[in-house]
């Protein structure tokens, strides 16, 4: 579903707990033939999936308004140079995607890949545009640690695009 300019998507996991409370609904009505027990129901069903749609467009509306800042405030780095000491600093990065992870819960993880090495890049919300692997893509993000207080130097994402490359004449 597209609002204003965003796509707001639902994970499978989100359809699944919702066809599993819809299935857990139907039977109870069905075995007990108590159907006041719609009433509430089938407005929480509904509930389950207006929910996470609203987090998801809220995200997706932040995560757009963040892209200019970043556009303007991010440096370009080449991976090798991402290390611990740069956590909280705005890159930008362009590489190609090696490998995706999570996409199905609009989480994804991305592992971006240039000449000196590989990065992990963490989304929080769903990317824009399908990214797969071998797309060469620019990222903007923030360099984090992988975990709160341990862990290598990732990229917390705010964008995550594809580079078209340029036609040859």
């Amino acid at each position: 579903m597209k609002i204003s300019n965003i796509n707001v998507k639902v994970s499978a996991i989100q359809i699944a707990v919702f066809i599993i409370f819809t299935l857990i609904l139907l039977v109870y009505v069905g075995t007990t033939s108590d159907v006041s027990i719609l009433y509430w129901g089938i407005p929480t069903l509904i509930l389950l999936l207006l929910i996470p749609m609203a987090m998801n467009y809220l995200s997706q509306r932040q995560y757009a308004e963040l892209i200019p800042m970043y556009e303007a405030e991010a440096q370009k780095v080449g991976v090798k140079a991402i290390n611990l000491g740069m956590v909280g600093t705005p890159v930008r990065l362009v590489g190609v995607v090696e490998s995706s992870h999570f996409k199905y819960l609009n989480r994804p993880q991305f592992i971006v890949a240039d000449k000196s090495g590989e990065v992990s890049v963490k989304m929080f919300t769903n990317p824009t545009e399908d990214v797969v692997k071998g797309d060469v893509v620019e990222v903007l993000g923030t360099v984090i640690r992988r975990y709160f207080f341990v862990g290598d130097a990732v990229i917390n994402c705010v964008s995550i695009r594809k580079i078209r490359p340029e036609k040859k004449a």
